[in-house]
């Protein structure tokens, strides 16, 4: 039985192009990609157009609402409110102490004589 060959009498003409000349359909593909690129730009910034509006949107009666009861900042106000809340909120705790250290601290002045119990 004879073998086919890799060559059909009646091949279409656009597959021995793109045969020859590789390049005829990656243009085209990559021209397809950019442009569809650019025009999903257009939808995206579209999206966030639309968001931004929705968070920046504020009425006038808003924004009066939020600057009429404003209290003017002072630094100054603000440390001392700190500092004496601070020191009106603590009280001294005693910790306990370790054995053998005496109340205020200060160490023995030699260390204890060592206990043998082996004597009798």
């Amino acid at each position: 039985m004879p073998t086919f060959s890799s060559n059909p009498l009646n091949s279409p003409t656009y597959s021995r192009i793109f045969r020859k000349n590789p390049a005829l359909f990656g243009v085209p593909f990559v021209l397809i990609v950019v442009g569809a690129s650019f025009g999903l730009q257009q939808f995206t910034q579209t999206r966030y157009d639309l968001h931004d509006q929705k968070v920046t949107a504020m009425s006038k009666e808003q924004e009066l609402g939020l600057a009429k009861d404003r209290k003017k900042f002072d630094i100054r106000e603000e440390y001392f409110k700190l500092s004496a809340a601070a020191a009106e909120e603590w009280e001294p705790k005693r910790i306990e102490r370790p054995k053998g250290l005496p109340e205020w601290g200060v160490p023995p002045p030699e260390p204890p004589a060592p206990t043998d119990s082996k004597k009798p």
